[in-house]
C-alpha cells in the first residue's frame, strides 16, 4: 500500500479510561480539547468518543472490567502523548489549566537544549502528556 497526497497517513491515539465520562470533561477543561462525538451505552459507559484540539485528535473509551488488553511483551521506559502548540504562551496556559484541574506536574514549562519549549503532566488516570512548541517531523532551526 502506498501513501497518497489525497490522504496521507496520520496518527491518532486511543485512550481507555476507567471513568471515561469524567475524563472527557476533564480533557476539555484541563487541556482545551473539544469533544466532537460521544457514544455512551445504556450503562453510561463511553463506547467511543473523539476529541480535538487544533490538529491533535484522540479517541477515548471506557475501560470496562472485561476490556481485552493486549499482553505486554516487556517493560517500557516511558509512555505518553505529545501535543504541539504554537507558542510558549500556549504551553504555559495549558500547564496552568492542567494543574488547576488536578494534573500532576512532571516538568514545569522550560526550554530544552534542542530548541523546544515544553511541559509535562500526568492526567487524572496517569497518562503522561507533553505540550511543546516543536512540531515532530519538521526541521528544528535550533538543533545543536
Amino acid at each position: 500500500m502506498t501513501e497518497t497526497t489525497a490522504r496521507p497517513a496520520s496518527l491518532h491515539s486511543y485512550l481507555a479510561y476507567r471513568d471515561a465520562p469524567k475524563a472527557l470533561r476533564w480533557l476539555e477543561q484541563a487541556f482545551g480539547f473539544e469533544t466532537l462525538m460521544e457514544f455512551p451505552d445504556d450503562k453510561g459507559l463511553i463506547q467511543h468518543a473523539e476529541l480535538r484540539r487544533g490538529g491533535a485528535s484522540i479517541i477515548v473509551f471506557s475501560a470496562e472490567d472485561d476490556y481485552d488488553r493486549a499482553t505486554r511483551k516487556g517493560e517500557t521506559v516511558g509512555h505518553g502523548l505529545y501535543v504541539s502548540l504554537a507558542t510558549q504562551e500556549a504551553v504555559d496556559a495549558v500547564f496552568t489549566s492542567a494543574i488547576e484541574a488536578g494534573a500532576k506536574p512532571v516538568w514545569e514549562p522550560a526550554n530544552t537544549e534542542w530548541g523546544n519549549y515544553r511541559c509535562r503532566v500526568d492526567d487524572l488516570e496517569g497518562y503522561e502528556w507533553t505540550f511543546g512548541t516543536h512540531i515532530p517531523g519538521e526541521p528544528q532551526a535550533d538543533w545543536s
